[in-house]
């Protein structure tokens, strides 16, 4: 895909992964709109794509999960920029590292809203606009704990597996348009989205784990985007993993489990003895 003139929406453009694709975006040429809850995040990410490009940057403050203001969303963008060629569906949130059964309902409902529906959401605002171009892409992020689980994080791995399916089988119905869907899986980035569970370094052990920065993760996602891959792996995690996984999935999964112990907090149990 040409990126040079072309139209870019990327969500979660207000930090981490989505703020260095957009502005990878930008360096390469495109127009982008960028799209997150937080305005001031999104306002920063404007200023460091710098003036140079403040005639190829577009903000619009919206929550993914709020169907009404994504309906509405194609329109300011193609009103502000004449037509959309891409969507990069970045914005998404892991939960607290815990066991899935002492997360909240409401924590559950959240993590599907934003994860899951928030990518449905846009994917199918944007998807007529898209299929109206002679080329165009759509690039949804899953995530590595969709092709593997992580104890701590197996509710998170579940709406990303959801994102997964869901991407792969809008690549089988979309095969015979212009539009290429591209599903990526990165492994552990080093981006401040732990922050949102409490935790600030993913830590197994005594010892932390190798991460990708944010940007060679943008500049692996846009380099799939322009390609059109099927999947993208990012990070030697990612890949090793998912490797390994195909020659022992059992295995593989219990070595994450044992790695992932240090992760989890202990609990306590206590058996129920019957009266003497």
């Amino acid at each position: 895909m040409r990126l040079a003139d072309s139209v870019i929406v990327v969500t979660g453009g207000g930090n981490g992964i989505g703020r260095q694709v957009a502005l990878h975006l930008l360096r390469l040429g495109a127009r982008v709109a960028i799209v997150d809850l937080n305005s001031d995040g999104l306002e920063e990410t404007k200023r460091l794509a710098g003036a140079p490009a403040k005639n190829q940057i577009s903000t619009h403050a919206l929550n993914v999960t709020d169907r009404d203001a994504v309906d509405a969303l194609p329109v300011e963008v193609i009103a502000r920029h004449g037509q959309v060629d891409g969507v990069i569906n970045v914005a998404g949130i892991i939960h607290r590292f815990v066991r899935v059964d002492e997360l909240s309902m409401n924590e559950l409902h959240r993590i599907v809203d934003v994860n899951f529906w928030g990518t449905v959401n846009i994917s199918l605002a944007f998807l007529p606009h898209l299929r109206q171009r002679p080329e165009a892409s759509l690039v949804n992020i899953s995530s590595l704990s969709a092709l593997l689980p992580f104890a701590g994080q197996t509710f998170y791995g579940a709406t990303k597996a959801a994102i997964k399916l869901f991407s792969e089988g809008l690549y089988q119905e979309l095969r015979d348009t212009g539009v290429r869907v591209t599903t990526v899986f990165p492994g552990n980035i080093s981006t401040n989205i732990s922050g949102n569970s409490g935790v600030t370094a993913l830590e197994v052990g005594d010892r932390k784990v190798r991460a990708t920065t944010p940007e060679e993760t943008a500049r692996k996602i846009v380099a799939g985007m322009q390609s059109g891959r099927f999947r993208v792996l990012v990070g030697t995690d990612a890949i090793f993993l998912d490797a390994l996984s195909r020659v022992s999935p059992r295995a593989t999964t219990n070595f994450i489990a044992r790695q992932m112990q240090g992760v989890l907090p202990r609990r306590l149990v206590t058996a129920l003895r019957p009266k003497s």
